[in-house]
């Protein structure tokens, strides 16, 4: 593809020869004369001036460099549609597997792909361009909408309902039971039954290994648009808002709400019943037992606000220092008390 065509396609304002040939996209360190790469972190500057790229994609102000750029207000996702440009996943022909397994009940729409050994069950339906790869396996009264993929060995269980276009990667289990027990009167722990369905909204992705509970009563809801890192636990009757990301090993606890636009960042903590507010951020292993007010970013375990928690870890780390300077004023005053107590008494006072 021409430099020129790929800058128009992008929408984006080009400073450098159209006709450059390009084959490829690539990290800016990797990338070659032939590909494109982006910069969209300042820190990563100094690299664009020696790059061996063809092209950049930086933003409208970015200084003015050797290299070809491709100036649009957001790079990242720029590079991001480029690279869609260029590669392409694989294709499923539309068609059912001889080995899969459909019960006659189901309704599966046009254009869709099941794969071997996937089970649909009763009174299962299924939307349009749907994509079901190997040992994917939908329990009964399971709804999944148009364009619906799920990769190999992800499971959907009795009654949940996906919107259009989620993806659920390999092993995620959408439904399972939810961890909920109680103790009879000998002590023992019994199983409480997990009654409500996961309902999951459209655009919704799933990553590898991950996990969303069905609820003990009513449902666990995923919001539109939100995005489920790699061995995620989303605790039964949680409910997450649209175009959330909640980052790998996150866990969150029975009936946790969280809001819209929340960012959880690797192996955040959500107590149970506790309430994050829209546009919250919980930076990487914080935990929180308390509710979080809109807005708010917190760190730590037990979690408090970001700036205080940064002066917190900046003194942490001088704890060595100030306790060796206080041993040092302790013994100094400690020896300033001792002369004082066994001066001779001043003969005018007597003391």
């Amino acid at each position: 593809m021409k430099l020129g065509e790929l800058a128009s396609r992008l929408g984006a304002e080009l400073r450098g020869d159209p006709n450059l040939e390009i084959t490829g996209v690539k990290g800016i360190e990797e990338a070659g004369p032939s590909e494109i790469t982006f910069v969209a972190n300042p820190k990563y500057t100094a690299l664009a001036r020696n790059t061996h790229a063809a092209a950049i994609i930086v933003e409208p102000e970015f200084q003015e460099i050797a290299a070809a750029t491709i100036r649009i207000k957001n790079p990242y996702h720029a590079f991001s549609r480029a690279l869609g440009l260029f590669y392409q996943p694989p294709s499923y022909a539309p068609g059912i597997h001889p080995t899969a397994v459909i019960d006659p009940t189901a309704e599966i729409g046009p254009e869709a792909h099941i794969g071997a050994y996937s089970v649909v069950g009763p009174n299962v339906r299924i939307g349009s361009h749907a994509t079901l790869l190997p040992h994917v396996v939908l329990y009964p009264g399971v709804q999944v909408g148009d364009y619906f993929f799920a990769h190999a060995h992800s499971v959907v269980r009795e009654n949940c309902v996906l919107g259009d276009h989620v993806t659920l990667e390999n092993g995620v289990i959408i439904g399972a039971d939810g961890f909920g027990f109680s103790k009879n009167d000998a002590g023992q722990w019994e199983k409480i039954p997990q009654s409500g369905p996961v309902r999951i909204g459209n655009r919704v992705d799933v990553q590898a290994n991950a996990t969303i509970d069905r609820a003990t009563v009513g449902a666990t809801e995923i919001g539109d648009g939100t995005k489920v890192d790699n061995l995620v636990q989303v605790g039964h009757g949680s409910r997450v808002g649209n175009d959330s990301l909640i980052c790998a090993q996150t866990g969150l606890a029975g009936s946790s709400i969280i809001g819209n636009n929340v960012i959880l960042a690797g192996q955040v903590g959500i107590a149970g019943h506790c309430t994050v507010g829209d546009g919250v951020i919980l930076t990487a292993q914080s935990a929180v037992s308390h509710d979080v007010p809109p807005g708010k970013m917190i760190s730590g375990s037990p979690g408090f606000d970001n700036r205080v928690w940064l002066r917190a870890v900046t003194i942490f780390q001088r704890l060595p220092e100030l306790l060796k300077r206080l041993d040092r004023l302790e013994k100094t005053v400690a020896k300033q008390v001792a002369a004082s107590e066994a001066a001779p008494p001043n003969e005018e006072t007597g003391k």
